[in-house]
């Protein structure tokens, strides 16, 4: 593995000093791989105990010692059928395996120091002593080589820095990120749960204040698409199998989807909603003059995700996308595209992500179409960058199997990156499904197929949102807006008719009137992080007021009913 900077070369050296600490104090563990990763890097351990918190102590402590001999990383190259012969001697079976898989004659091995040595390309940094700030973080289950028949191993996930204050930093990320986990305030706010035990992994419960929080993102995302010109659509979750052999999917995408027969056919939950929206295009004579033709859908998908990689909301195998499919000519791909950018960026903005990364992904190993096709395509999406001065970054290899594709990336609240929007261009599929429209000369000719997401999966952009807001959404996403808090029995009524104008007004509004002492119910209503608490009593009874507290500010004393209702709704409308 080639390393880009020189943060990830000084990561990959740490991590080839941790093998040697393990190896030092464990001489009977085999070592398998450790890359640098984003944030960080591994190693993967074959080793019968399990390693516990204190054995990463243990770890880090013999790391230092070994940092301090300052050893030179030296390389050295030795024949194939040498190495072979030198890594089953030392019993090194996972190392064998990797060579006998290298087709060169020589194989590069890094020595640290006289004493200890790697099968490895490198590079590294001059010496140990280099590496200054380091942490090991955990250990988790990972299969040789990722695949589950093969033996379960134990990595060690560590990070480096250069400085102690940028590990520092990093550190309290995490700790912040911990805090911010959306499966723990899932299940504080009452948002979803995931019942793998009786219902199955990977497949999301709304509770009623995340249903409400779902419906308040779905219901602004269908507005925004009419808006823009989009026409809604629906179709089915399951399709003859037929339909997707046709699409591609049952030769490159089979392993992700769910078939069963009905009647002796062959058929598929959905994994896409290309195919039926490509059905609802053919349905027609489709003329010049109808294109571009915008259809949209919030489509349930299903997608058979190994058990392994599920995570809460961010990873499962059942979630509906905000997914749209544009059919239009050759001339309109560049302004198409340069809409669904600007569209892209607007919603983000509302969702209050300002920071914003572009990554264009190009022709994979394994794709349908014509070269040239694609070669097209990924010009096409290139320039309508290039025409908006967007920086973009190009991922080789990364398009969809039958496109390039534009991912829009944002940043949250502490500096991590999600994946969101996505914009895929496709000469493909109207191949394979013959799709035609009349041009201005009575000829028929394909149209080009764009697909395209603004948030990406509904399940994934809401934990994304638990996680950048800690929970504490603004006023126009909270399930609950408004808490109402009578003091006593006796000012029930006045609560009541509060939350009735409130309601009448579109605001969503709880009344807490449990036999419980006004400080808890005050506490518990900060806990479900409720952006306002109204508390009735004596005085705002006789002065027809409301007292407010305000998430994160606290008590700004007692308003007319009429005044809290028009800043409660200038604030909505801003997406404050």
């Amino acid at each position: 593995m080639e390393y880009k900077t020189d943060l990830d070369k000084l990561r990959h050296s740490c991590s080839h000093v941790m093998a040697q600490a393990v190896q030092e104090l464990w001489p009977d563990v085999k070592v398998t791989i450790g890359p640098a990763i984003e944030n960080g890097f591994y190693y993967d351990f074959d080793r019968k105990e399990p390693f516990s918190d204190k054995d990463l102590e243990k770890i880090e402590e013999h790391m230092k010692e070994i940092i301090k001999k300052k050893a030179r990383f030296r390389q050295s190259f030795m024949p194939r059928e040498e190495a072979i012969g030198l890594f089953k001697k030392m019993k090194e079976n996972y190392k064998v395996e990797i060579i006998q898989g290298i087709p060169d004659k020589e194989v590069s091995i890094f020595h640290t120091g006289e004493e200890w040595f790697d099968l490895c390309k490198g590079p590294h940094v001059n010496n140990v002593g280099q590496i200054k700030a380091f942490k090991l973080l955990s250990v988790a289950g990972a299969y040789w080589r990722g695949d589950e028949k093969n033996p379960m191993l134990q990595r060690i996930y560590g990070t480096a820095f250069f400085s102690q204050k940028e590990l520092d930093d990093y550190l309290h990320m995490l700790e912040e990120a911990q805090n911010r986990d959306h499966r723990k305030l899932g299940t504080q706010l009452d948002l979803f749960n995931i019942y793998h035990e009786t219902a199955g992994a990977g497949l999301v419960f709304y509770h009623p204040p995340g249903a409400m929080l779902r419906k308040t993102i779905e219901d602004y995302v269908r507005a925004q698409h009419l808006k823009r010109g989009y026409d809604l659509v629906m179709t089915p979750n399951i399709l003859k199998g037929k339909l997707w052999e046709q699409s591609g999917h049952a030769q490159y995408y089979r392993e992700n989807m769910y078939y069963f027969h009905v009647d002796d056919e062959e058929y598929a939950v959905k994994p896409m909603n290309c195919p039926g929206h490509i059905l609802i295009y053919k349905s027609k004579l489709r003329s010049y003059r109808d294109l571009p033709i915008r259809f949209f859908e919030l489509g349930t998908v299903y997608r058979q995700e190994k058990a392994g990689v599920l995570h809460g909301l961010l990873r499962v195998r059942g979630f509906t996308q905000d997914d749209a499919h544009i059919f239009c000519r050759q001339e309109q791909i560049k302004s198409e595209v340069k809409q669904v950018i600007d569209f892209a960026f607007d919603v983000m903005k509302d969702f209050g992500f300002n920071d914003l990364e572009i990554e264009l992904g190009t022709r994979p190993e394994k794709f349908i179409g014509r070269v040239e096709d694609w070669d097209r395509a990924t010009e096409a999406l290139e320039d309508s960058l290039k025409e908006k001065n967007i920086n973009f970054q190009i991922n080789e290899g990364e398009g969809a199997f039958y496109g390039p594709k534009i991912d829009i990336k944002l940043k949250d609240a502490i500096g991590r990156h999600w994946q969101c929007a996505t914009i895929q261009c496709d000469f493909s599929l109207p191949q394979r499904f013959e799709l035609t429209y009349i041009n201005e000369s009575g000829k028929e000719v394909q149209p080009i197929m764009l697909h395209r997401a603004i948030l990406g999966s509904l399940e994934r952009f809401i934990g994304t949102l638990i996680e950048h807001y800690a929970g504490a959404f603004p006023v126009w996403l909270a399930p609950t807006q408004i808490l109402i808090l009578p003091i006593k029995s006796e000012h029930q009524n006045y609560a009541i008719k509060i939350k009735e104008d409130l309601q009448n007004s579109g605001l969503r509004v709880i009344i807490d009137d449990r036999n419980e002492s006004l400080n808890k119910k005050i506490r518990e209503g900060a806990l479900k992080k409720i952006p306002y608490i109204l508390i009735v009593g004596d005085k705002e009874i006789k002065e027809s007021k409301v007292a407010v507290r305000q998430r994160g500010v606290g008590d700004e004393g007692s308003v007319s009913l009429n005044d809290f209702i028009v800043r409660i709704q200038k604030e909505i409308a801003a997406k404050k």
